[in-house]
This record gives C-alpha cells, structure tokens and sequence, in this order.
C-alpha cells in the first residue's frame, strides 16, 4: 500500500466539501498540498476520483463516491487503533469532532472547547456549528463524534444525555411596548410582528408552540441567522421567541434587547450531549461527557445566564 493515511484525510475533507478552499479551511492545510495529495492518490489507484470543475469547485465520479466510503473506513479504523493503544494506557488524546447548534454555538462551544482541552492537553476540538436535522445526520454518518444540541427529533440510535432546561421567552427592543412587562402571554403577541428563527426542526418548534394553544402568530420575516434576529429585534422590526439567554443584553450593532418570560407552562428546550448509539465510547468521548456534565448545569451555562440566576 503506497496511499498514506494524509492522503486519504485531504480526499475525504475534499469529498465531503466538494472544494478544495473549503477543504483546506475545514482542516487547515494548504490548497496546493490537499490538491497535491488528491493528484497523488488517482495516480497511486489508477482513477479518476473527481471531476474538477474550474471556479465551481469538486465533483466526485462514481468510482470517487464509492472510493470516499471505503476511505472514511479504512480512517476510522486506523483512527481505532491510536484509540485504542491510548486506553490501554488509561489516556484521554486524539482528535474529536464536537458538532454543536447554530444558536448555541457561540456561547458554549468556545469555553467549553478551552475548559476541556485545558483538562486534558492532549486532545484537539474540530468545532463544527450546524442545524439540528445537519448535526444528527453528521453523527450517523460518523462525520462528528459528539453533539451538543437540543432534545429535538431524537431518534433511537441517539444517544441523547440531558444536561439543563432552557424556558422559551419572548425578546424584544428596548423602546419595544412589551419591554417593560414582566411576563406576556401568548394572545398578547399574535397581532405583533414575530421574526422567526427559520431554522429546520427550530421553527417547528417555536411554531407548535402558538399551534398548542389554537394560535397563530403574525409571522413577518423568517431569517435563518440568530444573530441578525436579535438586531432586527433590537431596533424595532418586531419580536421573537428564544431559549438561549447570552450574557450581554446587546445586538451586534451595540442596540438593546430584552428578554420577558411567557406566560403559562411551554415545553422547555434541552441542551444535551447527542452521540450515535452504535459508536464504540472511547476514553475520549467518556471523558468528554462526563466533563459536560460537570460543566452545564441549571446553575452555570458557558456563555449563557443559567437559567437558576434568570
């Protein structure tokens, strides 16, 4: 065998962006040396694994989408074996890829990520920010290893360990009439402007909760980005419904935003730790699950107001 194992990593990274820039930004390496490496390996193989598209990126061949299951593999089991030759001395190393929500991404992943990698030095986080049905799919597809989302859409070959309960409230501007209210009901929003987080599985979500109720809300912009809402809400387009609660107040353009708690009993979110069932725990996945639970609880949430102090 005349293919190494780098030679497969950049293949796959280049299979599963179909982009040699987006490969390279997904495992910073150099584009000139994944293109190099993919170059290397038809030419070891004796195929054609993709079809290049100039300024459109990477297509696979048939043979090249067969050749990019039989590669993530064969990197697996090698990934296995350091795997295993750490346990056998009781070491927490290597590599994982922590797929985390959207909308929790920038509170949680970065501390969680340092607090973690401080514990056990050995060990590199490849943070991977993505949508609900995404995140799942990415744990089925053993393209990350952990996940840290919400109880939403949990099928029975996820594993899903529950770490805290997030209430759903309203948010709106400052000069916003609700703003100085210390709870809403929900009849109270429905004639109001709602920007909803248009997110799969998440506007479902936000959605059934009016539905439950025999209501409907007056839906005036769907927008994918949390971040862009909070601004939008922040100067007066209208309100919507959260979970998380960051610690500033403050939308990105330096404008308030205020949280008011809702009326009556509504499903909570549930931020969890999601892995795939059939996927052998290894000392590193143990270790990281049991340092979420030590981490997130209803007293203290990285990023977050926990909801004990809300």
């Amino acid at each position: 065998m005349r293919f190494t194992l780098k030679q497969l990593e950049y293949f796959i990274a280049a299979g599963n962006t179909g982009s040699i820039t987006k490969a390279s930004e997904r495992i910073s390496i150099s584009p000139a040396s994944i293109s190099t490496a993919i170059s290397q390996l038809e030419e070891e193989l004796d195929v054609q694994l993709f079809i290049r598209h100039h300024a459109q990126g990477l297509s696979l061949t048939p043979t090249g989408h067969t050749m990019l299951l039989e590669a993530k593999r064969l990197f697996a089991q090698a990934d296995a074996l350091y795997g295993i030759a750490s346990e056998s001395r009781d070491e927490v190393r290597g590599q994982m890829n922590l797929g985390c929500l959207t909308t929790l991404a920038p509170m949680i992943l970065p501390e969680l990520s340092s607090s973690f990698t401080t514990a056990f030095p050995k060990v590199t986080i490849r943070p991977h920010a993505d949508n609900q049905e995404a995140l799942l799919e990415g744990l089925r597809r053993a393209r990350i290893d952990a996940a840290l989302t919400y109880d939403l859409q949990i099928t029975d070959d996820i594993e899903f360990t529950p770490l805290v309960d997030l209430p759903v409230h309203a948010l709106v501007g400052e000069a916003h009439p609700l703003a100085g209210k210390k709870s809403v009901a929900l009849e109270d929003l429905i004639e109001l402007p709602m920007i909803l987080l248009d997110l799969p599985v998440s506007n479902e979500y936000f959605m059934a909760i009016f539905m439950k109720n025999g209501l409907q809300p007056n839906v005036s912009m769907r927008v994918p980005h949390p971040d862009v809402i909070r601004t939008m809400v922040a100067n007066g387009y209208g309100y919507t419904l959260a979970n998380v609660t960051p610690r500033s107040d403050m939308a990105l353009d330096g404008r308030k935003v205020v949280r008011v708690p809702l009326k009556g009993e509504h499903r909570p979110m549930t931020i969890g730790c999601a892995t795939l069932k059939a996927m052998r725990k290894s000392n590193l996945l143990n270790a990281f699950s049991s340092h979420t639970q030590t981490v997130i609880s209803d007293a203290y949430i990285p990023g977050m107001v926990a909801p004990s102090l809300s």
